[in-house]
């Protein structure tokens, strides 16, 4: 699954900036540092609402807006709104074994969750790999797949994504929790331990 380059050709380990962006939302390379990554399905999410948050956020401090965006963002997705085309157990397994397909060789892979239209994971790159790369790599090779399984074509992800990176260890730990809660906060199970497409069931 997947190989050491990207679209471009360049090589995925290749060094990158620490800040970079592939749209409006700022992504960053933390290197060994452990980074919590949100991304959804194509379809999950109205892009005028998002423009029109953007415009109602715009008069405030740039850190302030990102992080309301994203609670806004977060809230929205846990309806489970689209063709939530992740419900299918067949997509959603599909899914979490590409997640830990390389776990260890290119990442540490420490939590995660497949919910009905997007996915969390909190992982620590490995020997110089790069979070953009990892995340290519994944929804690449699932993308292709999952509309081979589904019968469908055309677009399966949406291209940008939400990372976050862990501030200390107290942080780490509220992100891991963060992370196996969502299916109980979204009302899709009573218990983490219930939802079979993440980490808690796991443990």
């Amino acid at each position: 699954m997947g190989e050491g380059k990207n679209k471009s050709g360049q090589d995925a380990r290749a060094p990158r900036v620490p800040w970079h962006s592939r749209g409006y939302l700022p992504h960053f390379e933390g290197g060994s540092i452990p980074q919590e990554l949100t991304f959804r399905l194509a379809d999950s999410f109205p892009g005028e609402l998002l423009d029109r948050w953007r415009n109602e956020l715009a008069c405030l401090p740039k850190g302030e807006a990102e992080a309301e965006r994203r609670i806004r963002v977060e809230a929205y997705l846990d309806l489970g709104e689209g063709e939530a085309l992740l419900r299918d157990q067949r997509v959603a397994a599909l899914v979490e074994n590409a997640l830990l397909y390389f776990d260890v060789a290119r990442y540490h892979l420490h939590a995660w969750v497949v919910m009905p239209n997007h996915v969390h994971a909190l992982l620590t790159p490995e020997n110089g790999f790069t979070l953009s790369s990892i995340l290519f790599s994944w929804k690449s090779f699932t993308a292709k797949e999952a509309n081979r399984i589904l019968g469908r074509n055309g677009q399966f992800w949406q291209e940008d994504y939400f990372d976050r990176y862990a501030r200390n260890e107290e942080h780490y730990w509220t992100m891991v929790d963060y992370i196996e809660m969502n299916p109980v906060k979204a009302g899709l199970c009573a218990r983490k331990e219930d939802w079979p497409f993440s980490s808690a069931s796991r443990r």
